[in-house]
C-alpha cells in the first residue's frame, strides 16, 4: 500500500515538474516576499514611533503585541509543525530507521521549548544578578537607605532588557523557520506547489512581520538596531530562496530527496517548539497574567483577548494555501 501511494504521488508530482517555470517564479518571489516582509515588520514599529506619547498609545502597543502573539503562536502550531511532521512522514522517510520507529518531530519540538526556557532563563539570570550588582554599587555610592526609587527605576530597566531578549530570541526561531520556507521552495522545481506558495507567502510574511514588529515596538531598540533587525526578517527569506536554487542547479538535490526532508522536519522542529515557548510564555503570559496596565483594566484585557484571538485566526486561514 505504502509502495503504490508513493508511486501515485511521484505520477502526480512530475506532470507539474518545469524548471523554467519554476524558476521565473522564485525570482519574481524574491521581490515580492522581501518587499512584503519589511512592510510587515516596520509597519507596527513606524507607528509605535508616531504616536509615542500619546493618550492610547500603551494600550495600542498592548493589543498590537498580543494580536502577534497569536500570529506567532498559529505560525508555530498551524504552520511550521505540521510542516516539519508531514516532512519526517514522508514515505520516502517514514519508511526508514529509525525515523518509522519514533515520533522524532514532537521529540525535537519539545528539545526546542525545552533549549528556549534555557536560554530564557540563563540570560534573564545573567541580567538579573548585574542588575542587582549596579542597584547595590549605586547604593554605596550614594549612601542611599531607601531604595524606593532606585528599585522602581532598576526595575522598569530589568523589564526593558527582558523586552529586548525576547524580541532577539523570538527573531531568532522566526530565522530559522523562513529559511527552511525559502531553502525548500528554492529546492522546489514543481510548479503546482510554487505558483499558489507567492501569493501566500506574501501574506504570511506580513503577518509574521507584523508579530514580530510588535515585539520589537515595545523592546525599544535604537533605530539603527531595528533597522538590522527589520533588514534580516526581509531577507532571509529571499536568501534561502537564493540558496535552494544554487545548491538544485550544482547538485540537482531537491526537495523530494530524503535526507533533504528530514533537515527540512528537523529544523522545523526546533523551530516549533522555539516558537510555541516564545508565543504562550513570553508573549501571552507575560501579558494577561503580569502586565500592570491590562489587570487594572479589564476592557483592555477583553480587547487584548480579541486581538490574540484575531491574530492566530489570520496566520491559520493562511494554512489553506501555504
Amino acid at each position: 500500500m505504502a509502495t503504490a501511494a508513493c508511486s501515485t504521488d511521484l505520477s502526480r508530482e512530475s506532470s507539474c515538474r518545469d524548471g523554467s517555470a519554476a524558476s521565473h517564479l522564485k525570482l519574481i518571489s524574491l521581490f515580492v516576499i522581501f518587499l512584503t516582509s519589511a512592510i510587515g515588520m516596520s509597519a507596527p514599529v513606524l507607528l509605535a514611533r508616531i504616536f509615542r506619547g500619546k493618550p492610547l498609545y500603551d494600550r495600542a502597543l498592548v493589543l498590537i503585541k498580543c494580536f502577534a502573539a497569536g500570529v506567532i503562536l498559529s505560525t508555530s502550531l498551524v504552520h511550521v509543525l505540521p510542516d516539519a511532521y508531514s516532512a519526517l512522514a514522508d514515505c520516502h522517510v517514514a519508511s526508514r530507521h529509525p525515523w518509522k520507529d519514533f515520533p522524532f518531530s514532537g521529540l525535537v519540538t519539545l528539545i526546542g521549548a525545552i533549549l528556549a526556557l534555557f536560554v530564557d532563563l540563563v540570560a534573564s539570570s545573567h541580567v538579573g544578578h548585574a542588575e542587582y550588582e549596579q542597584i547595590g554599587a549605586g547604593d554605596k555610592e550614594l549612601g542611599v537607605v531607601e531604595l524606593g526609587g532606585v528599585g522602581s527605576e532598576r526595575g522598569e530597566e530589568l523589564v526593558r532588557l527582558k523586552q529586548r531578549l525576547v524580541s532577539q530570541v523570538l527573531e531568532i526561531g522566526i530565522i530559522f523557520h523562513s529559511v527552511i520556507i525559502g531553502v525548500t521552495m528554492g529546492m522546489s522545481q514543481n510548479v503546482c506547489t510554487i505558483r499558489p506558495l507567492v501569493a501566500a507567502l506574501a501574506f504570511h510574511q506580513i503577518f509574521e512581520g507584523m508579530g514580530l514588529g510588535g515585539c520589537v515596538a515595545q523592546a525599544g531598540f535604537s533605530y539603527g538596531t531595528v533597522a538590522y533587525m527589520c533588514f534580516m526578517f526581509s531577507v532571509t527569506t529571499p536568501l534561502g530562496i537564493i540558496l535552494g536554487m544554487v545548491l538544485f542547479s550544482l547538485t540537482g538535490y531537491d526537495d523530494s530527496n530524503p535526507n533533504a526532508l528530514i533537515m527540512e522536519g528537523l529544523l522545523g522542529s526546533i523551530s516549533s517548539g522555539i516558537l510555541i515557548y516564545m508565543a504562550l510564555v513570553d508573549l501571552i503570559a507575560a501579558d494577561f497574567f503580569h502586565n500592570k496596565l491590562m489587570n487594572s483594566d479589564p476592557r483592555l484585557k477583553k480587547a487584548s483577548f480579541v486581538a490574540l484571538t484575531m491574530g492566530s485566526a489570520s496566520m491559520s486561514i493562511l494554512a489553506l494555501w501555504a
